[in-house]
């Protein structure tokens, strides 16, 4: 097998199937698909079950309960892997997503042409072309607070630390990518292992990527693939119109810290993304402007990493 592709639904039949299309005619035939359901409540099963067997090199995997987008990815990565042929490659791919044209083999080829990497993510962009910033930097005490200003000359002093790298149209490192469309090297998983099944949802890519890091695999933005996302679909947190943000993305972001910084470093974040916040609420007010971000934001942020001994642990 040359390349994986999975696919993890849940309560996106539609989504899924029209991504499945996207890029089933781009496939080779030592290519396969793979599309888990992760425990969806609603129809999607008895949805996909029929539509998927009627399309060459595709296994559906219906799981019985929902626990989270690593596990989902890690089942089919386990059977992709104990496939007597194992794919060279494997592709994490959301359900909400159009892969453009010859947005696979883009991926595939720079892989292919660039042994020393380990990992690559496309291009994210919406329907109307423009992009969605994917080529990321890690996290750091900087980076929390411009997210937290959200100021346009604070984050020009802090351009350099900024999460997100600029645009460019050329392949370019960057310290990670989203798991919306992320090719990962066989050898990466056979080093370092699968993705960490105790992120629920959010932040388990950034922890993957670190770790590929640290292990020796560098990760690159291919800008030639060009994948189309339409964020936010099965969840809402990332929409444009997001809704209140989820509890398990407050304890993934808490798990990424304490796990690879400390309590100490995740303190100073933590209170770098409260001054901050402190600065645009006061900003709102006195300029009269809206407030984009999720509604509760700052009082779950509070709760969650302030208001709770849990937010200070691993589990």
């Amino acid at each position: 097998m040359r390349l994986a592709i999975i696919i993890v639904n849940y309560r996106t039949p539609g989504l899924t199937l029209d991504a499945v299309r996207s890029v089933h005619h781009q496939i080779r035939s030592d290519d396969r698909i793979y599309v888990v359901d992760g425990g969806s409540p609603d129809n999607s099963v008895s949805v996909l079950e029929p539509a998927l067997a009627a399309v060459d090199q595709v296994e559906f995997l219906p799981l019985s309960e929902n626990r989270g987008f690593a596990f989902g990815n890690n089942e089919a990565i386990r059977r992709a892997l104990a496939d007597p042929a194992p794919p060279e490659l494997i592709l994490f791919l959301n359900p909400d997503t159009i892969a453009r044209e010859s947005a696979i083999e883009s991926l595939v080829s720079f892989m292919q042409s660039h042994p020393e990497v380990g990992l690559a993510g496309s291009r994210l962009e919406n329907p109307d072309g423009t992009t969605q910033w994917a080529a990321k930097r890690f996290h750091t005490f900087f980076s929390e607070l411009d997210d937290a200003v959200s100021f346009g000359p604070v984050s020009r002093l802090l351009n350099r630390w900024n999460i997100s790298y600029p645009e460019q149209a050329t392949p370019h490192p960057a310290d990670w990518l989203p798991g919306a469309a992320l090719i990962v090297r066989r050898e990466v998983f056979e080093k370092i292992g699968l993705l960490d099944e105790s992120y629920f949802l959010y932040f388990e890519e950034v922890d993957f990527c670190l770790r590929a890091r640290r292990a020796g695999f560098s990760c690159w933005y291919v800008p030639q693939s060009r994948i189309v996302h339409l964020v936010g679909q099965s969840t809402g947190v990332t929409s444009s119109c997001p809704g209140r943000r989820p509890r398990y993305w407050f304890e993934s972001r808490a798990r990424f810290w304490l796990t690879h910084y400390g309590k100490r470093h995740k303190l100073a974040c933590d209170v770098g993304w409260t001054c901050g916040r402190v600065l645009f609420h006061l900003r709102c007010l006195l300029q009269r402007k809206h407030n984009p971000f999720p509604p509760y934001l700052w009082r779950d942020f509070v709760r969650f990493n302030f208001g709770s001994q849990d937010a200070w642990k691993l589990r």
